[in-house]
């Protein structure tokens, strides 16, 4: 006879080596061998149980599956539990000898014995396969209706997995999920909002059927928030908070999109939000599912403020949890009420210094969608105060997030220098090339900064020039600003001053040796010197005292083991000897159109995989996210091939080089059919196309602004800068037919205003020659990016049968490349007929020429 429970757990324990523990295991499998093979009756129960230990301490029990089926065939209730038990815990949905149970199964849901019923349930919704599922759906269906309350809790808890496994069997649960609503059992109650929220996601059409309930499900919840103490019940002071949760859950998913049963449902939700004490973590968790509750319906903005402040009181409390809770909340929130989250800015501010990374991460997120112009420069201080003294890990984020959040929101430029000169100077190794870019094309906008400018620049450099850690944007910024404006500083220290600032007097000799030092700095990377051995070139010819001393200083670096910089010092030294043209080759780099680089550069940004793109149609969003694959269609413009195949992948990355650039790069050949949305919107640098749909703004503004690649030559870093249009004539067109298909037709009637060759305005005509309504018609395009496009919304998303012309859309393109590059154009149409989403593409390839 084999050795009892408890000692064997004691002989395991006592185990010291892991070579002891396998002898001890292997010793009591034998045994259990021995005993399963001599028919052991007695004692069958006691050996599963230790049969179920080894397999917990992950040691193979194969061999004794087949005893728990015996102990389920048996007659005993103890029996019974060890075998179901056993059978849960060995065996899993995918082996074989799990179909041998299912007639003791049948036998004891059918039996009378309430606890037996229950084990049979219990094993059944945590095991069944989909034949299992198949062939006991009847008997749990009968068991819903049963007049145990233990048995329906039971049944409901099991009908949830059966209805995973079998969701064709969803038609004859609906009704009994419901009807568990009227019971007074808490447990039921429970089960049965489960099993209804189960349904509802497996088969969203029996949402509107469920709407009907909302107003038990209120009842529900009203009689626990009103009723008293119930020790059975009771967690924490606060009355079944499982059950509250549930049903607040249950809730949001009827009210959405659903403004009758929301109005049903408000009033129970504010007594929820003001009753329910936040004390404990069980009165938390409903304020919490509450507040998405509040979110997720159709509800007032009263109700959606009460909410908001419940998570500001989230963000006061201790606990981490609770806090982060309360950020992620905030973040999906703050776009549907932010003047309700903004009375929480100084809260939210204080988390970004909080100790736990994860909160200070999730709280800069939120900053971030909480800056507007009226804020920008409080926030700004606070985090630039924070920048100071934040973590090494966290400051790319911070700093990052600072660039952006002054880029976009900036009151004016002199206040944007000064923030992104702290920013430099503070944290500069992680100012990326493209912010500094954008600041040297805004500073050469504006004359009246340009001293002023250069004396910030020298200040932040003089004050920093003997950190080991001399930041590279700091050099570069400041390296081409003292080039460019250098001699604005020569005998100044009367010049007009910008208020709160100091008046500084510079020599010229002083201003050479600092641009020195940086070449002479060991550790100044080969960028920072190839900045500040063009700032000296420049400076030679408006300081040309220094001219010979300059020379000097430049010739040295002839035999720099760094390329660049040798191929520079050269190619400088021998312009000292073309003094007739050094003067004109050296002379100011005119003011940079901003437009234009930003154009060059790309204004979309792809967002972060986990955020969803949503594409603006008619004025309204569409719910479905697009896709890498669709914005890859939309954006390709195929070619068509000699097969005439539908495009890949990699033929969509391929055609679309073709359509943005004009030439077959090897390099996006030799990408493949990468279908990645960074590849397809630009995270290499690249704006693809401006993507517009029916909406004033376009679909690239709502992808936001793309990152510029940073450019590893520093001599080209700058030359897309000076990229320019260049506009010539064109004639008036006829109207073209873009699109054709199952009736529907698209006209474009194309003209030009005067004086404006390189714009063209189009007025879209949409037609509907079919018997059917169209309705949800929504209209998008694409074009090249030296195009930008404006679309206007559609006077009607819906064409009427049979009908011409009836509904238009004006579009507006202007071809920055106009006599050079024709125009082309990629259509994508959608809408709804018959109760069908269709969606079509296009290419127009029709238009005359000249545009």
């Amino acid at each position: 006879m084999s050795a009892r429970l408890r000692e064997l757990i004691r002989a395991v324990r006592q185990a010291k080596t892991a070579a002891e523990e396998r002898t001890v295991i292997a010793k009591e499998s034998a045994a259990l061998r021995n005993a399963f093979k001599d028919q052991d009756v007695t004692y069958r129960h006691r050996n599963v149980s230790k049969l179920m230990y080894i397999h917990m301490l992950g040691y193979p029990t194969h061999f004794g599956q087949m005893e728990t089926l015996k102990l389920i065939a048996s007659n005993g209730f103890p029996e019974k539990r060890i075998g179901y038990l056993g059978l849960m815990i060995l065996l899993d949905e995918r082996q074989e000898v799990l179909m041998l149970v299912t007639n003791s199964l049948k036998n004891d849901l059918n039996t009378r014995n309430q606890y037996i019923v229950g084990l049979a349930l219990c094993a059944l919704g945590n095991i069944c396969s989909n034949e299992m599922a198949r062939d006991l759906a009847p008997e749990v269906e009968k068991l819903l209706g049963s007049n145990n309350s233990y048995v329906r809790k039971k049944a409901a808890l099991c009908a949830t997995r059966v209805l995973r496994k079998v969701p064709e069997a969803i038609e004859t649960f609906a009704d009994k999920a419901a009807g568990l609503l009227s019971d007074r059992h808490h447990g039921v109650l429970l089960s049965g909002t489960t099993l209804m929220l189960e349904i509802c996601e497996i088969e969203p059409n029996t949402v509107e059927q469920y709407r009907r309930h909302v107003p038990m499900l209120c009842k529900i919840l009203r009689s626990l928030l009103m009723s008293g103490f119930a020790p059975e019940h009771d967690v924490g002071g606060i009355t079944d908070p499982f059950l509250q949760v549930k049903v607040l859950r249950l809730l949001r998913v009827l009210g959405k999109g659903h403004a009758d049963a929301s109005d049903q449902m408000s009033d129970i939700l504010a007594q929820v939000a003001t009753n329910t004490e936040g004390a404990r973590n069980a009165g938390n968790a409903i304020l919490y599912e509450c507040v998405q509750t509040i979110m997720g319906v159709e509800s007032v903005g009263g109700l959606r403020t009460l909410a908001i402040n419940i998570l500001g009181r989230f963000l006061a409390n201790r606990d981490n949890n609770i806090r982060y809770v309360a950020l992620n909340t905030l973040a999906k929130v703050v776009g549907v009420d932010t003047q309700a989250v903004q009375r929480h800015r100084t809260t939210v501010v204080e988390c970004v210094k909080d100790a736990d990374v994860s909160i200070r991460r999730r709280a800069l997120e939120l900053v971030y969608a909480l800056v507007n112009e009226g804020n920008i420069k409080t926030l700004t201080k606070e985090l630039l105060d924070y920048l100071k003294v934040s973590d090494v890990e966290f400051k790319p984020d911070l700093t990052g997030k600072i660039c952006m959040l002054v880029q976009r929101f900036a009151p004016d430029k002199q206040w944007h220098l000064d923030s992104l000169l702290q920013v430099m100077q503070q944290a500069g190794a992680y100012v990326k090339e493209e912010v500094c870019r954008a600041l040297i094309v805004l500073i050469s906008n504006a004359p009246d900064l340009h001293a002023y400018t250069a004396r910030s620049m020298y200040r932040a450099l003089k004050s920093s020039i003997d950190q080991a850690d001399l930041s590279l944007s700091l050099i570069t910024c400041t390296c081409w600003f003292l080039g460019e404006y250098g001699e604005l500083l020569l005998g100044k220290a009367d010049a007009p001053l910008q208020s709160g600032e100091e008046a500084l007097s510079v020599s010229s000799q002083e201003l050479v040796q600092v641009l020195q030092t940086v070449l002479s700095r060991p550790t100044i990377k080969p960028v920072g010197r190839e900045y500040a051995l063009t700032a000296l070139m420049k400076l030679s010819t408006r300081l040309p005292d220094h001219s010979h001393y300059i020379q000097g200083i430049v010739e040295q670096y002839q035999g720099s083991a760094i390329l660049e910089v040798q191929a520079r010092s050269c190619e400088y030294s021998h312009m000292f000897k073309l003094d007739g043209m050094r003067g004109a080759l050296l002379e100011h780099i005119p003011p940079l159109d901003e437009s234009t680089y930003t154009r060059n550069l790309g204004n979309s940004q792809v967002l972060d995989a986990a955020a969803a793109a949503q594409v603006v149609a008619n004025g309204d969003i569409a719910g479905a996210p697009a896709t890498a694959g669709n914005l890859a269609d939309l954006l390709s413009l195929d070619a068509e091939d000699a097969a005439g195949a539908p495009a890949t992948a990699a033929s969509a990355v391929t055609a679309l080089q073709d359509l943005l650039s004009g030439d077959l790069s090897a390099e996006v050949a030799a990408a493949g059919g990468r279908p990645a949305v960074e590849d397809l919107l630009g995270a290499l640098g690249q704006s693809p196309g401006q993507i517009a749909s029916s909406s004033p703004s376009n679909l690239a503004d709502l992808l936001g602004t793309s990152q510029p690649t940073t450019s590893t030559s520093s001599a080209g870093a700058f030359a897309d800068l000076l990229s320019q249009a260049v506009p010539t004539s064109s004639p008036q067109f006829e109207p073209i037919t873009a699109y054709e298909k199952d009736g529907i037709r698209v006209v474009f009637r194309l003209s030009k205003p005067a004086g404006q060759d390189a714009v063209t305005d189009i007025e879209a005509l949409y037609s509907n020659t079919s018997g059917q309504p169209i309705t949800d018609f929504s209209l998008q395009a694409a074009v090249p990016k030296f195009m930008q496009l404006r679309l206007e919304p559609a006077s009607s998303s819906i064409l009427a049968p049979n009908s011409t012309d009836g509904v238009t859309q004006k579009l507006h393109i202007k071809n920055n490349m106009h006599g050079q590059k024709p125009l082309v154009m990629r259509l994508r149409v959608g809408y709804t007929s018959a109760g069908a989403n269709k969606v079509e593409q296009a290419e127009v390839k029709n238009f005359p020429a000249g545009l």
